[in-house]
């Protein structure tokens, strides 16, 4: 019988494999510094170490988590660059909570819409209720 779970078909990456380490102030956020490895494990000096910054930010609805890549190339620098990298990471990260609020509003159905006969709910048109009327 075939592995139903897709398991045995998952592969790591022999050319893709990176070192992570993690730095952080334990106040701000962290920084990840992925460091390309050969599948040896030796350092691989033909790909460019990848540094990511990570921090979240209190919102009325509670944390927001904000990732975000930092283009340098040093620890220092990418130290230098987390403040503006994280400020347009919440920059585009609230853009993004705009247009999906924006697109649940579009797909409300109001009174009146919504294809039913007679423009209403339950097809009388006008208030809901069925037009019952207290006396």
């Amino acid at each position: 019988m075939a592995d139903e779970s897709g398991l045995s078909e998952l592969q790591m990456d022999r050319n893709g494999l990176y070192r992570e380490e993690v730095f952080t102030d334990r106040r701000i956020g962290t920084i990840q510094r992925l460091t390309p490895v050969t599948a040896d494990g030796d350092d691989d000096d033909s790909r460019d170490v990848l540094y990511l910054g990570q921090t979240q930010v209190m919102t009325p609805a509670g944390a927001l988590p904000l990732s975000f890549e930092l283009e340098v190339d040093s620890l220092s620098a990418a130290m230098d660059a987390f403040p503006e990298a994280a400020q347009q990471a919440l920059e585009r990260t609230m853009e993004e909570l705009k247009e999906m609020q924006r697109e649940s509003a579009s797909r409300i159905v109001t009174p009146g819409e919504g294809g039913a006969p007679g423009g209403g709910f339950g097809g009388q048109g006008g208030m809901p209720g069925g037009g019952i009327q207290m006396r």
